[in-house]
């Protein structure tokens, strides 16, 4: 098993396209522990498992391998490409961001993934009542992104859907919950698009 460096290699994925086919990015994947456990306990679902680190997608890989998950596919891409320009609309049934840097100092908040036009997007490739989900041990960044989310009108949020995947951790929050600092989860539920005004 190889991960994926070639993005026009997701294009052939074939259950991208198949709206029967249940499928879940983990954007920013790191070592690929969440993935994994995920990818064992749903057999039946498409993981796919994403970061730029190429350390990181290694791991992953190679965890994925002993594992002998068929139904896990590393990606080494930067989040906000993935998502923008290479995954078709409603192709998704849920996207997890997990722990993702939060960029403390003002000076950097601009390399933040979570943005207007990202939560936009992430609307766009899922289905209908798709899911995203979002955790943070950081405060201030969940507070920006949980006020993103609600006021974009895009998504209701429904945190009892996390009950079947409650217990799975990635090793970035297991380094803080051994270090007694809370990790929040949030899961948000795709709205349908409205339009007002009137036509001509």
């Amino acid at each position: 098993m190889l991960f994926y460096d070639d993005l026009y290699q997701i294009l052939a994925i074939p259950e991208l396209y198949d709206p029967t086919a249940e499928v879940e990015l983990d954007l920013g994947c790191g070592n690929g522990r969440f993935s994994d456990e995920a990818a064992a306990r749903f057999p039946n679902r498409l993981f796919l498992a994403a970061d730029i680190m190429i350390g990181r997608m290694r791991k992953c890989t190679n965890r994925a391998r002993r594992a002998e998950h068929g139904n896990l596919i590393p990606i080494r891409a930067e989040g906000r490409l993935l998502v923008t320009k290479f995954l078709p609309d409603s192709s998704l049934n849920r996207i997890h961001v997990l722990c993702p840097d939060p960029w403390p100092k003002a000076r950097h908040r601009h390399n933040r993934l979570i943005c207007s036009e990202f939560v936009g997007q992430i609307h766009r490739t899922l289905k209908t009542d798709g899911e995203f989900h979002f955790s943070s041990d950081d405060q201030p960044y969940l507070e920006t992104v949980i006020r993103l989310i609600e006021t974009s009108g895009l998504f209701k949020r429904d945190d009892s859907r996390m009950a079947e995947i409650s217990d799975i951790k990635t090793d970035f929050e297991l380094r803080w919950l051994n270090r007694d600092k809370p990790v929040t989860h949030c899961l948000w539920v795709k709205a349908p698009l409205t339009f007002s005004g009137a036509g001509h």
